[in-house]
């Protein structure tokens, strides 16, 4: 049994806070008994829900999670952006281990032993896991295993194929579909082919999570489609990472705010999740043109090998924008890299594209160009591209959820993998105001929650399932900074996952108390 005294309950629901003290017994809250005081000071509020991880290798060999149990996670969702290790064959698996090492880092051969969801899923059965795991069948992974890596549609038997190997994973329980549409090969999907697939996630009651087609000056289209499929296919869409981010869009958080409300007006069921920072983080080979990508990494290397393909490129960096970009044309001054595969270049880890570029005597292109080639298109990178007022908006929208789209491997990645939960009740919820506690928490918790359809997760309350945490709201923060982003968040006291303390007085313990969730 786990007895809190006199906590401050913020349920998850937004429902105001009230005194209480709290029973757990075995995996759920057993009692709820409201007080008169006086208060302890902490907060007890149902464990955060990460809707945007990128711990999908981390989660089989890591139970520590020293990224996500300190700021009290408890479940992470995973598979995200279109591409992933489920389902595979050996060709595929081959090409995506190589294509998202600078997501992922990577692992033995021999520790890759399925090759379908429900072999995946089984795997994290078996594996000690530190947080609860959710799971995306992930879009672009649908393609390879019928289309391959060529930008062409889908002929109606490839088509059929994909929706088949769909169906067979959110029937092994997967909670849904991600895409990711700026890369290759989930981008080369035409519209009508992503309708038929949400039309099957639809059928089994799952989500469609799109990364959109840009997030540049053509980010308001690119959202529009995806609504529109939801819409005509009449597939829940969580619009994931969503921001408005480059020059273009300074300030207008507002207007797809606006596209949003009137879609869920029209009868859409729409959810969005964002992170707290102004930096997105990504491969510096996903800013290659689509054309560059096809064929895979092996037929990109080829390609950055040849002048004329050089020059193509460099005129999509400089002049036209690359699709890979979002349409923008690239900022190399913006551009920061954050992780490389060969130690050979870890001097340039921290520095910008430019800076990396002028010790090398170079032009920053020329530059980019070289270190995709030479790393072997492993090279991590953040994109210092975003605008605060249009963070500050998306998190206050009532269908907002938390989500850190972290990247856990490279030099210096971005510390919003450590950062994210402990900054929004930190930063934006205590020292700024931008969120009431209450909206915060059910950000955080029970929104997520309801998202994947979790009805005894994400909410304090008598027999939910007990994953919780115990925070001092006067003391949490976010300590990861893109300097040091390896450093774990503060003031955090307890986190249960199932009821078993996965924190206990601040410190980890020894438990690896989480579990699939299956759709």
């Amino acid at each position: 049994m786990i007895a809190y005294e006199a906590v401050t309950v913020v349920d998850g629901s937004g429902a105001d806070r009230y005194l209480a003290d709290v029973t757990v017994e075995g995996e759920r809250i057993a009692r709820i008994e409201r007080v008169a005081g006086p208060a302890s000071g902490l907060v007890l509020a149902p464990g955060f829900i990460d809707m945007h991880a990128h711990a999908d290798l981390s989660v089989l060999t890591d139970p520590v999670q020293e990224a996500k149990l300190p700021q009290g996670v408890t479940t992470q969702v995973i598979g995200q952006d279109g591409i992933a290790y489920a389902p595979v064959d050996d060709a595929s698996l081959a090409l995506v281990r190589r294509q998202i090492a600078g997501w992922n880092g990577d692992l033995p051969d021999d520790a890759f032993d399925w090759r379908d969801v429900a072999g995946f899923l089984a795997g994290l059965d078996r594996s000690a896991l530190g947080t609860n795991v959710a799971y995306l069948v992930p879009q672009g992974n649908l393609r390879l295993l019928t289309v391959g890596t060529s930008a062409r549609p889908a002929t109606p038997a490839e088509l059929d194929r994909m929706t088949g190997l769909l169906a067979d994973g959110l029937e092994a329980g997967a909670a849904g579909m991600s895409s990711g549409l700026t890369y290759a090969p989930g981008m080369y999907a035409s519209t009508s082919e992503l309708e038929a697939l949400c039309a099957v996630v639809a059928e089994h009651g799952g989500y469609w999570a799109p990364h959109t087609r840009g997030y540049g000056a053509s980010a308001l289209d690119a959202y529009a489609e995806a609504i529109g499929i939801g819409l005509r296919s009449g597939c829940a869409v969580h619009l994931t990472h969503a921001t408005m981010n480059f020059a273009a869009n300074r300030g207008r958080g507002g207007v797809l705010l606006e596209l949003i409300d009137e879609a869920l007006a029209a009868g859409a069921d729409i959810t969005l999740d964002s992170y707290p920072y102004l930096p997105g983080s990504t491969t510096l080979a996903s800013l290659l043109p689509g054309w560059a990508q096809e064929g895979g990494p092996d037929a990109t290397l080829r390609r950055l090998e040849d002048a004329a393909v050089r020059e193509k490129v460099r005129e999509a960096f400089e002049v036209t924008g690359s699709d890979g970009a979002h349409g923008e044309r690239v900022d190399w001054a913006a551009i920061q890299i954050s992780g490389v595969a060969d130690p050979e270049f870890g001097d340039a880890v921290g520095r910008s594209m430019v800076a990396w570029a002028d010790m090398r005597g170079q032009d920053a292109t020329t530059a980019a160009l070289e270190l995709m080639r030479s790393d072997r298109l492993g090279t991590g990178i953040l994109m210092h591209v975003g605008d605060e007022d249009n963070v500050r908006a998306i998190m206050q929208h009532p269908r907002h959820c938390g989500g850190s789209d972290g990247i856990l491997v490279g030099g210096r990645p971005h510390p919003r993998a450590w950062g994210t939960f402990a900054r929004y009740l930190g930063h934006y919820t205590r020292e700024l105001g931008v969120l009431t506690l209450e909206e915060c928490v059910r950000h955080l918790s029970g929104t997520p929650a309801g998202r994947l359809g979790l009805t005894d997760r994400g909410i304090v309350r008598e027999g939910a399932i007990a994953d919780l945490v115990l925070f001092d709201p006067d003391l949490v923060e976010d300590l990861a900074t893109f300097a040091e982003p390896r450093r774990a968040a503060a003031g955090f006291v307890d986190v249960l996952v199932g009821g078993v303390h996965a924190i206990r007085d601040g410190v980890r313990t020894s438990a690896a108390p989480g579990r699939v969730l299956r759709g």
